[in-house]
């Protein structure tokens, strides 16, 4: 498999990225593409690494390709169609009317990260991509006549979305709207309160510590759609069926959740998007050896959080990897 590379346009020197053509959006938005991103590998590899990104959100984390790199991994991330360096004029931010879609780029990205390395694949994924990849992961499975994926070593998941946070309503009533509106208006914005919480705990412009591309990550988010949000509710509504991922999983999340739509001091060592009673309810859907750890004083995401909740995520990271002898 011979994959052009260039230098990324994001993170510049050290990092190398590659453009799939997806062909045309089966949602009607013209063109789609996906963008699969490398860091300089270690002079030795002992394993390779696929990250995937979640909503408002594309992959600019140094510092987790940093961790894995000084441990012998080849680090690959990939922005998912719509998503980041991959969206074009005129497309809506992350818009898909199906999770599987991104079955395309999931797969493509896997075959790339094995072929250049020669080694099975640590997965790990973020918010909405800590859904994505373990309903990617049974979809392979079935393909696959039920066994397990030789090719995949484990899967880390830091503050997956597997619920619908919010009152109780929303996840009975307020999920039947959800599918009727997406029935017939699928790209209309949903009237949410508008939240700069997350966004401003975050970025360095902010109240944070974090430079990125605002373009690609607004402090305040992009617009959550009906059909987009059906497409969610509808892989969170699989994924409580119980899937078997069949690969060893780590849950990392924080220890308490705090609501808020504008910063405040409460909003450093919480979770401000999702509710973590939430995570650990579910993390047993996942199937086989299920790890979960929460993190005291983690953000939403575990790895953009304050320097000790960090440690905290990364040693934690590094002892599932050796007693699964991935290290």
């Amino acid at each position: 498999m011979t994959i052009e590379w260039a230098e990324d346009t994001e993170l510049g020197q050290g990092y190398q990225q590659t453009t799939f053509d997806l062909g045309d959006d089966p949602d009607g938005e013209g063109q789609v593409f996906a963008t699969l991103v490398k860091a300089d590998p270690p002079t030795s590899t002992t394993g390779a690494i696929l990250y995937v990104h979640g909503f408002t959100d594309y992959f600019f984390q140094r510092e987790l390709a940093d961790f894995f790199t000084a441990r012998g991994y080849a680090f690959y991330a990939l922005d998912l169609r719509k998503c980041g360096r991959s969206r074009r004029d005129g497309q809506l931010a992350h818009y898909v009317s199906d999770l599987a879609l991104y079955d395309d780029e999931l797969d493509r990205a896997l075959d790339v990260v094995r072929s250049e390395t020669g080694h099975s694949v640590l997965l790990s994924a973020h918010s909405t991509g800590g859904l994505i990849l373990p309903l990617w992961l049974a979809r392979r499975r079935t393909r696959h006549g039920g066994g397990v994926d030789p090719g995949v070593t484990g899967l880390i998941l830091n503050s997956p979305w597997f619920d619908l946070q919010g009152a109780p309503w929303m996840r009975t009533i307020g999920t039947q709207v959800i599918r009727g509106v997406s029935a017939l208006r699928p790209k209309e914005p949903m009237r949410l309160p508008a939240s700069t919480n997350y966004g401003a705990s975050i970025a360095a412009s902010e109240q944070g510590e974090w430079d990125y591309n605002l373009v690609f990550k607004p402090v305040a988010g992009f617009p959550v759609t009906f059909g987009w949000l059906n497409a969610v509710r509808r892989g969170q509504a699989r994924f409580h069926r119980g899937l078997d991922v069949g690969v060893p999983s780590l849950v990392l999340r924080s220890t308490r959740t705090y609501f808020s739509t504008r910063f405040s001091d409460r909003s450093v060592g919480a979770d401000t998007v999702l509710d973590v009673k939430q995570i650990a309810r579910w993390s047993g859907c996942l199937g086989g050896h299920t790890t979960v750890v929460p993190i005291e004083g983690a953000k939403h995401d575990v790895f953009l959080s304050p320097q000790a909740a960090r440690d905290q995520a990364y040693a934690t990271v590094d002892t599932w990897l050796k007693d699964r002898g991935l290290l």
